[in-house]
């Protein structure tokens, strides 16, 4: 027989995990987001009813996860951000692997005019698809109009080469960097992010969340921003220094490669 001090009862359980939800909400009232009475309170169209900004992500089949999630957890954060995920068709989306989907809520026909504009990296196959992809192609030059940032991931930079709104400086995956100089005539910055005019590039996936901290102190303000990073707790410590291409060596970028490859489907 245990003793009932022993263990948390499920009610402590309960309580603690309450308390943690009321924390979330405090920090959201912190940044100035209403508490909403209801689920109509809170509704949002690409259009922008909110006094927000408009963000658009752009989804394509095998584009890699992270690319537009780990921005999103960002951004979605802003007050009064809208964030829409949009693709050719409304409806689930498929990563590299294939292992998961993410929905787009909006097709780009219903995507309306966007101030800022995701565009996610893949692997090659996805990459290059999306790069010949006229649909695609059409939709970001018509949304680079009227856009204030147009951004994008990882090999999203490659796309939005091909859609001929790249300008002089931008960054790409590390291994798509000579691919990025040859065919688009840009010069290659080996930086997390690269802004350049209204064009704002991050290296590989993870580098997304970098930029889009960045972004959001351009949309909003550094405190704001700030106070976003600490509400997702992005305090990055890996286990391992070796996230920088330049100072890996080249056994362990074929091993790189290779698994993103073998990864993909």
């Amino acid at each position: 027989m245990t003793n009932a001090n022993e263990y948390p009862t499920h009610a402590t359980t309960r309580r603690a995990a309450l308390g943690g939800a009321v924390a979330l909400a405090s920090a959201g009232l912190a940044l100035g987001i209403p508490a909403a009475a209801n689920a109509a309170d809170t509704a949002d169209t690409a259009e922008g009813a909110g006094h927000g900004p408009r963000i658009g992500i752009l989804l394509y089949d095998g584009f890699s996860l992270l690319d537009p999630t780990g921005p999103a957890e960002v951004l979605s954060r802003l007050p009064g951000a809208t964030v829409t995920m949009i693709a050719e068709r409304r409806g689930p989306v498929r990563t590299d692997t294939g292992d998961a989907a993410v929905m787009a809520d909006r097709s780009l026909a219903e995507a309306g005019r966007l101030d800022v504009v995701l565009v996610p990296g893949a692997g090659n196959r996805g990459t290059l698809a999306a790069m010949e992809n006229p649909a695609i192609l059409g939709f970001l030059r018509k949304a680079h109009r009227h856009t204030r940032w147009t951004t994008s991931v990882c090999t999203g930079s490659l796309i939005l080469g091909a859609a001929g709104l790249l300008r002089e400086r931008a960054t790409t995956y590390w291994a798509s960097k000579d691919y990025l100089e040859s065919t688009f005539g840009v010069t290659y910055v080996p930086e997390r992010y690269v802004h350049d005019g209204k064009v704002i590039t991050a290296a590989g996936v993870s580098a997304g969340i970098d930029m889009a901290l960045y972004l959001a102190a351009r949309l909003t303000d550094e405190t704001t921003a700030r106070a976003v990073q600490l509400a997702v707790e992005y305090d990055p410590h890996p286990p391992f220094d070796s996230g920088n291409a330049a100072q890996a060596g080249p056994e362990l970028k074929a091993l790189a490669l290779r698994l993103l490859e073998e990864s993909q489907r």
